[in-house]
């Protein structure tokens, strides 16, 4: 099967995983490994990747010489405090240019502010960033932000950290067919079988975190969710049969049956 391609770059595994709400750094990196994920995306404001010297380093655990870290915004809630927060990672990270842009319109809800993430995905673009983005699932924001030269564009599927699946299936479509650039679901996957009904969609690939960190066996979720996105992904590829309702066709002939 094709590798999944960003900013140039192939991956053997089209799922990616967060860092963070696991108990300690061990359990991160044990259920990382069984995910198979080889993005792993941290965010900044959260997680101490050598702003503090003085406090363990997830970089320790998770070596951006195993492993493509990627940066993002997690807690900015307009452009500016995004694209700041992007330069310090970049600084922190030796000049790595991917990156993780989201920019959320409210702490509740955690659906992104568009105007805003628009906004600063023009500005890291024009920067030299690389830009991934978390959106939502509008099909026409989704293809402006490609227009701007973001390298992925990744529309939730639910709400973040909400595990409610694919709640739109056919936003999700329209901005697949209308696509050059990966599509990644982000946000709201809950279990396996949302990872595959993304994946049967055509989606490029699924980021997820929660879903794993939160379940009670974190480590054997990831690797079910490894397994969900490789069946989901084959099944895409395999095409389906068509839905046939009351359309009897029975897997075996029926000519030449016995007293027939």
């Amino acid at each position: 099967m094709h590798q999944l391609t960003i900013a140039g770059k192939a991956y053997r595994s089209r799922l990616l995983v967060g860092t963070g709400k696991y108990k300690d750094f061990a359990e991160t990196r044990a259920a990382i490994d069984a995910s198979g994920a080889e993005i792993v995306t941290v965010a900044v404001r959260r997680v101490n990747i050598g702003q503090d010297a003085s406090q363990p380093n997830l970089l320790d655990a998770v070596p951006p010489s195993r492993f493509t870290i990627l940066p993002n915004t997690a807690g900015c809630y307009n452009a500016d405090d995004a694209v700041r927060t992007l330069r310090l990672a970049r600084e922190l990270l030796d000049g790595h240019p991917l990156c993780k842009l989201e920019v959320l319109g409210d702490p509740t809800s955690l659906f992104p502010n568009m105007p805003e993430t628009l906004k600063a995905a023009e500005t890291l673009v024009k920067d030299g960033f690389e830009v991934m983005v978390y959106c939502s699932d509008d099909p026409i924001q989704a293809k402006m932000l490609e227009e701007i030269g973001c390298v992925a564009v990744m529309p939730l599927a639910s709400l973040i950290g909400s595990g409610m699946g694919i709640l739109n299936p056919w936003n999700l479509r329209l901005i697949i067919d209308n696509a050059k650039v990966p599509i990644i679901v982000d946000a709201g996957v809950g279990t396996a079988s949302d990872a595959t009904i993304a994946m049967e969609l055509g989606c490029d690939g699924v980021l997820m975190n929660t879903a794993i960190a939160h379940a009670k066996d974190p480590v054997l979720m990831a690797s079910a969710m490894k397994k969900g996105i490789e069946a989901g992904r084959e099944a895409f590829l395999a095409g389906r049969m068509p839905r046939k309702l009351y359309s009897a066709d029975p897997s075996s002939p029926t000519s030449g049956l016995i007293g027939s």
